[in-house]
């Protein structure tokens, strides 16, 4: 018996230790290793590609700016109340998904593909958050190769990135066709991108959103077309670990808030104004409680009560974060699509917060 013991106690021990570490420091009870974690570190690490102009890119001046970006912030402004308390890690398509594993970066934002097999226990067992950026997968050619549909790509090289939905994508859609072709396989999108512009491939595959953001850095972007056909469905997530359920909430409802944000009109620039509005009028119920004034649903998710705000006073709501990085205000000129809110036809859709 007293062998049992000795066995037991530093695993008792160990436990205890490990509870108690778990909850975030709002005071909420909220068990979270990696919300404690973070909160100890003062600052999240956001995994991003940092190659895409209008989703995550690194400036000149070592900034860094995008949708994908502007996730993070508005994570670590509900976090801290501070957007620059992130630190970026810039992954490959081979990378991410072993460093969000392994814990070396908390949050993937990072214009990832939410599937079955990369959700699942069995699979690479993330959690996904809300759908930031609805794509599907397209072709890019030179304007000069007279390829107009994907049947004109029969016994052509195409450039793809290996260990994406990119590459599965396409030989389904080319066996859907019955049209024979070459797949060029590259570990980075660096590569990938300079064997289409070096002429070793007549075409190269990716979101439609990626082609257009690369072309936006070629010598002669006018010089190369998308196709018109959609290859898939890509619903671009951002993602963490399956094993903390409440951090992925936390990701999740900040998501929301911005989109939700969108929906009731509230900006970056009159957030001040909602919320000195909210907490003068005890009347508007569903304001008070979205903005922190009553309630407890930051307290619920490990964070503080006026999460929301902090998150928009920091980036805005999901429809400026939208145009500013992709849409009519960037280089990209992207159509918001069905990246419009429910309200105007689109799939931008906040649960309620209640």
């Amino acid at each position: 018996m007293a062998l049992r013991r000795s066995l037991l106690w530093p695993l008792t021990a160990l436990l205890a230790a490990q509870l108690a570490g778990c909850a975030s420091d709002s005071g909420s009870g909220v068990q979270s290793q990696k919300m404690a974690t973070i909160n100890g570190r003062g600052k999240l690490v956001c995994g991003v590609d940092g190659k895409l102009p209008g989703f995550s890119f690194v400036g000149p001046d070592g900034a860094y700016t995008g949708l994908d970006v502007d996730v993070c912030k508005a994570m670590a402004a509900a976090l801290f109340g501070d957007p620059g308390k992130v630190e970026y890690r810039d992954l490959n398509s081979s990378e991410r998904f072993a460093a969000l594993a392994s814990g070396e970066v908390d949050l993937l934002s990072r214009n990832t593909t939410m599937t079955l097999s990369r959700d699942a226990p069995g699979g690479n067992g993330l959690s996904f958050g809300p759908t930031t950026f609805y794509d599907g997968q397209g072709v890019m050619t030179p304007v000069t190769s007279g390829i107009r549909t994907l049947k004109d790509l029969a016994g052509k090289p195409i450039c793809v990135e290996s260990g994406t939905t990119t590459e599965l994508n396409l030989a389904d859609r080319m066996r859907e066709l019955d049209v024979a072709y070459t797949p060029l396989k590259f570990q980075t999108g660096d590569q990938t991108y300079a064997a289409y512009l070096g002429g070793r491939c007549i075409a190269v595959t990716s979101d439609r959103s990626q082609l257009a953001a690369k072309r936006t850095s070629f010598p002669s972007p006018d010089q190369h077309v998308l196709l018109p056909d959609v290859m898939s469905k890509e619903p671009l997530t951002p993602a963490t670990v399956n094993g903390d359920p409440a951090w992925a909430d936390a990701v999740r409802w900040t998501v929301y808030g911005l989109m939700q944000a969108e929906e009731l009109g509230i900006t970056k620039a009159n957030v001040a104004e909602k919320l000195a509005e909210a907490k003068a009028n005890p009347n508007q119920a569903d304001l008070r409680r979205f903005l922190g004034v009553e309630g407890d649903f930051g307290r619920q998710l490990g964070l503080p009560s006026d999460f929301v705000v902090k998150s928009v006073a920091a980036v805005g709501n999901y429809g400026e974060i939208f145009d500013r990085n992709v849409g009519p205000g960037s280089k990209l000129k992207l159509d918001r699509g069905v990246n419009r809110q429910w309200t105007d036809g689109g799939l931008i859709y906040s649960p309620p917060f209640r």
